[in-house]
Formats: structure tokens, sequence, C-alpha cells
């Protein structure tokens, strides 16, 4: 009753992501294929791949795409029947992947570059992060006025008090029952301030929130005008879309700003886990850094931010909120901790309702 009543609330779509595998020859003579398994969309990582194989030209490379719980799903099932499933994990929501670890899936790995991930983005040198992505709030600059920009968490949640109809289903978000970003984000969101986190959620409820399963969908609705502000998006994705030319606000909020870095692992079964090891190492390289800066990333690891974005520089201001990699991200992934939270959220949007 509780999730049928949700859907009179809260627009959806389920996600029908089905898993698409792309794949990049060797440049020359092949000796071996890495297959990545991501959860990272195609035009992100390509760059990166491209730019490696010309480090190693006998590596052919396929890349399959999942959702992020998709990918957790498959690779704990692989996991748990001790068969490979790819050779690297790449994802943003990598309290997956430390969950993983935990549980025993993951190998430790060396590399050269591999200190080069900042003291909170390795764990046991089996999970790196390996990116610096800030998470954001997106709107359409043609439809939202400069006067309704919320700059704050808490001013988010006092436009759409007080601006009710004009942004009732016109706000975006991940529905975190589905996203495991989606749900990270949300539960070091109420991490940060309790209060805040609950006000701001029961005026999305009260909005008649827009919830999507990915990044992706919902800077779509925004850049066509359907939606008017996107909430707790990733700063990386919504930058690309600056970079297309659509009409497209970003702002780095002024309380705190949560900072991802998204993870990579090499599984325990993995088939070329030398190769996978390279991979990773190049990833978190001065050379793969830059690549990912200019052309799949653009933030820096040191907190540079591209130009264009409003709001405090999220390095020197302090507002920077980094999710650690590591043992309290375990938290995330309990079971009964999960559900209740899961069942706050889902409760909450229900009361919210007008």
């Amino acid at each position: 009753m509780a999730l049928a009543a949700l859907a009179l609330i809260v627009t959806g779509a389920p996600c029908a992501f089905a898993q698409s595998v792309t794949r990049f020859p060797s440049p020359a003579a092949q000796t071996e294929t890495l297959s990545i398994h991501a959860a990272t969309d195609l035009y992100a990582v390509a760059p990166l791949i491209s730019d490696f194989q010309q480090m190693s030209p006998g590596t052919a490379i396929e890349m399959v795409e999942y959702v992020t719980n998709d990918l957790f799903a498959a690779a704990a099932k692989a996991c748990a029947q001790g068969r490979p499933l790819g050779d690297i994990y790449l994802s943003s929501s990598v309290d997956q992947l430390v969950k993983l670890a935990n549980d025993g899936c993951a190998q430790r790995v060396d590399g050269p570059n591999l200190t080069r991930a900042a003291r909170w983005a390795n764990w046991r040198d089996e999970v790196f992060g390996f990116t610096y992505e800030p998470i954001v709030m997106v709107y359409n600059r043609d439809s939202v006025p400069a006067g309704d920009v919320p700059r704050t968490h808490l001013e988010l949640a006092e436009l759409l008090r007080r601006e009710a109809i004009t942004y009732r289903g016109k706000v975006g978000t991940y529905d975190i029952r589905m996203s495991g970003i989606g749900y990270l984000l949300a539960f070091n969101d109420a991490r940060q301030t309790t209060t805040t986190y609950g006000r701001l959620l029961e005026s999305l409820g009260r909005a008649q929130v827009v919830v999507r399963c990915c990044t992706s969908e919902i800077l779509d609705e925004l850049a066509a005008g359907r939606l008017l502000i996107g909430y707790n998006m990733l700063g990386s994705y919504a930058y690309e879309r600056v970079r297309r030319g659509e009409p497209l606000g970003i702002v780095m909020p002024a309380d705190y700003t949560l900072v991802l870095s998204r993870g990579a692992m090499v599984p325990t079964h993995s088939n070329e886990p030398a190769a996978a090891a390279r991979f990773l190492d190049y990833l978190l390289s001065a050379r793969g850094q830059s690549v990912g800066q200019a052309q799949s990333f653009f933030f820096g690891s040191d907190g540079t931010t591209p130009g264009g974005i409003e709001g405090p520089n999220v390095v020197t201001s302090g507002i920077a909120r980094p999710i650690a990699v590591g043992p309290t991200l375990l938290a995330v992934q309990d079971a009964a901790r999960r559900k209740r939270f899961l069942d706050d959220w889902t409760q909450s949007m229900i009361q919210s309702a007008p």
C-alpha cells in the first residue's frame, strides 16, 4: 500500500537500462582483453580507455554498462558463485564496492601511481577513488529566475514551500530505492544535518518531486525544460551538459557540498588481474588524471573547478564533505539500516503529499 500511494505523488519511470557492451579493438596485435564492468557513462570512460590503449596497444577492451544496483547485484552473485565477472569494476556507488571488498570479493592492487589516491579515497589497497566530483544543484537557466536559484539545501526547501505551485512536479532527483548512488548521497545528506534534511525531504514530497534512476535522465528533462531544478546531481555529468551548450546552471551548495570519489576495484576472480591493475594505476597517474580532467570528469583531484560553477570554491571555502572510502560505508549497506532509511524516505514523501 505504501508503494502504491507513493506512485500517486512521486512521478517516476523505471530505469529500463539493459546492459550494453562497447568494444575497443587493440591498436596493435592483440595480446589480451580487459573487461571493464562499469556504472559510469560511456562518454566519460571512452577517452581514458583510448589513451590507455596508446600506452598498451596490445590490449583490446570491452566495457559493459550497468546502473549501480545492477552492477552490485551481478558482482555479488558472481563472487558468491566463485566465477569471474569482468576484470575491473568502476562505480559511483563506492559504498557498494566497499561492501564487495569486505565480503572478500576484491583483490589487493599494487602500482606506482596508486599512492596518488587521497587518504580518504583508498581502502586497504582494494577500493580506490579516482575522481573528485562535487554533488551539485542544477537548474534550467532559461526558466528559473535568478532570485529563485537556491544556494543552500535549506534555501531549496524554503523555495519549494514559498513557490509551491511554480515548482510542483518540476524538481527532479534520484529514486533512492532504485539508484545506488542516489541512496548513498541521501544517506550522507542525512548525516550532515538531520533538521535540514528532514525539512528538505518534506518539501520535496510536497513539491511532488520527480524521481528517476539516473543522472542522465534528470539532466535530459532539465535541458528540455520539463524540470526546472535537479537536486543531488553529479557535478561532472552536469558540467558535460554545459559544455554541450545546454541551458543549465550549476550551483555548489554553500552550506556543504558532498564530494564523491568514483571507485575502482579489481574483483577476486578477474581473468586479467595484471591488465586490470595497470588500468587502475593509469586512472590515478598524472597522465590519466589529466585526461580525465580535460575530457571526462572535469574536476581536478585537488578540487580544481571548471569555470562557470556558481557558489563558493569547494576547497578553499571549507564546504567540501568528502564521502570517505572506508569501513564507515559499511553502515550504508547494513541491511536493517538501509530498510529503515528507505522506509523513512518513502513515508516522508507520502505524509508530505498535499
